[in-house]
């Protein structure tokens, strides 16, 4: 584990190093109609990902960013810890060389990837479209993250301003039209859910919502390691929990995630967007949502009117 995330903080620190020399406009570049960080992706790197040989035991953790994918990795990480200690009484060696998130690194990284033994965990940003086919012929067994929409752009607005890997924004009203036109790293977040409903009700994908993993993270704990097939001792349980909590994460984020850490654990709130939408905001996103995911099943699960009516 230790191995693995001086892979993860080195990749990050070089990646925020060349930003650091570009100007604004130099940071995205366009892939299939979608913007990615240059920093991060390239289109060899998506190209090559196709390559990856998906396995029915490997854990796949999808989320648009800001929705909580690196709180829901700890939780995943933990679990699959605690599995491979029981089952094969050794310490886990999860991806030790590799960048969890899929699209980010190589263009040998499948290869490599396609060697390493099970179970592996990976985590996305990317549309379900855009993923290696052999996720879905291969039956491998995925865990929606989503968050409501509200939160979503807050958290992903002060993200930008805060990393030079990203585009930033002189004001949230600048922000807030490039979130609602498609202007975003990874795409928009409402074509995002609207996507990811299609895949729903497949019985290899669980939707897990942030709010609920809020309220109730015991429940949500165990509801995940019971889709992933690991069983766990009431005390493991409640270890994960405690290890998964924010403040936990949040003072142990330089060594986990270096210099990223500092931005990417800001709050881990509810309903923050009170603070920054304005009323024509509010009825513009209320008005969006109700046309791309209102009434599917994803759209349901996030309850809308209880996270983002004021």
């Amino acid at each position: 584990m230790e191995k693995s995330r001086k892979t993860f903080t080195d990749i990050i620190d070089k990646a925020i190093a060349v930003a650091n020399t570009m100007d604004r406009d130099e940071l995205l570049f366009s892939y299939k109609g979608i913007l990615y960080p240059v920093t991060f992706c390239s289109p060899e790197v998506f190209r090559a990902m196709e390559s990856l040989e998906a396995r029915s035991d490997d854990i796949i953790l999808a989320g648009y960013p800001k929705s909580g994918t690196n709180w829901l990795g700890q939780i995943l990480y933990d679990l699959v810890a605690i599995f491979e200690k029981k089952t094969q009484n050794k310490e886990s060696s999860m991806n030790d060389e590799e960048f969890p998130y899929l699209e980010i690194g190589d263009t040998g990284k499948y290869e490599r990837m396609n060697k390493l033994p099970s179970r592996r965990v990976m985590f996305t940003h990317l549309l379900p479209e855009n993923l290696p086919r052999s996720i879905f012929k291969n039956n491998a067994k995925i865990l929606l993250l989503i968050r409501n929409p509200k939160d979503v752009a807050t958290s992903f607005y002060y993200f930008s301003n805060g990393i030079s890997t990203l585009p930033s924004y002189e004001a949230w009203d600048d922000f807030f039209v490039a979130f609602m036109t498609k202007k975003m790293p990874w795409g928009c977040y409402l074509e995002y859910l609207s996507e990811w409903n299609k895949y729903a009700d497949d019985k290899n994908v669980m939707t897990i919502t942030y709010e609920e993993l809020k309220e109730n993270p015991v429940l949500g704990v165990k509801n995940i390691a019971d889709f992933f097939g690991i069983s766990l001792t009431e005390k493991e349980l409640q270890g994960v929990v405690e290890r998964s909590t924010f403040q936990s994460m949040k003072k142990n984020s330089q060594k986990t995630h270096g210099a990223f850490g500092k931005v990417l654990f800001r709050k881990g709130g509810v309903s923050d967007w009170k603070n920054l939408f304005s009323e024509e905001q509010n009825e513009k996103m209320d008005k969006a949502f109700e046309e791309r995911v209102g009434g599917t099943k994803l759209g349901t699960k996030l309850k809308y009117e209880v996270y983002c009516k004021a």
